[in-house]
């Protein structure tokens, strides 16, 4: 199973890296280049930081054309991370309006709510999908490392797990071949690897 980490500058990757390795991985490439991704069996969009920049490398790497032709046209899954979740809906409100990739019928907009620190950040629990890959053999509301100020909504069916911090708020997706998590797999212990286990294993297969 050949996994390509992409790279666009803007990622938490070397804890990635180490809970891949964990789970059995062996071959793990870090790649922004067409041929690496065009050759992988699965791709993970990882992110930490800003939405406008992170499209702007983005765009710069032609990422958004790449990603569209194995993501879209190819049904080569894709697991989004954090902000790599993000960048998968359609536009974020962080910084002025940006567009994103828009893979997903979504939108990602900042926290605004009362008496809560934003960000959110430590563990909290998630309800899943009545129906899930990525959720497989993990118990309904377990816990996941989350830190970030911008959540995903849609008024859309995505097969959504769902987080609650003053209001509900995405916590996942699966549609078809694209999957995104706003918490950190990695950073979140046995329930983390797990899911990890379930895209590598069997999401999109």
């Amino acid at each position: 199973m050949k996994i390509v980490i992409v790279n666009y500058g803007m990622g938490n990757i070397k804890s990635i890296i180490s809970s891949l390795k964990h789970i059995g991985v062996n071959e793990i490439i870090v790649s922004n280049k067409l041929k690496d991704i065009e050759l992988s069996d699965k791709l993970i969009l990882p992110g930490v930081g800003s939405f406008a920049k992170a499209m702007n490398n983005i765009k710069e790497l032609h990422l958004d054309t790449i990603l569209y032709n194995s993501v879209l046209i190819n049904k080569k899954p894709i697991l989004g991370i954090c902000l790599g979740m993000q960048l998968l809906t359609e536009s974020s409100n962080e910084d002025g309006l940006n567009n994103g990739l828009g893979f997903i019928p979504a939108k990602t907009q900042k926290f605004s709510i009362n008496n809560l620190k934003v960000p959110h950040v430590g563990f909290n629990q998630v309800v899943k999908p009545r129906e899930s890959v990525l959720y497989s053999g993990i118990d309904n509301l377990s816990d996941f490392y989350f830190t970030h100020s911008y959540q995903v909504q849609s008024d859309k069916q995505i097969n959504q797990a769902i987080c609650e911090y003053g209001n509900e708020f995405i916590a996942s997706y699966e549609q078809d071949n694209i999957a995104g998590v706003q918490f950190h797999p990695e950073l979140s212990q046995t329930n983390g690897l797990k899911l990890l286990v379930n895209f590598i294993k069997n999401f999109g297969c």
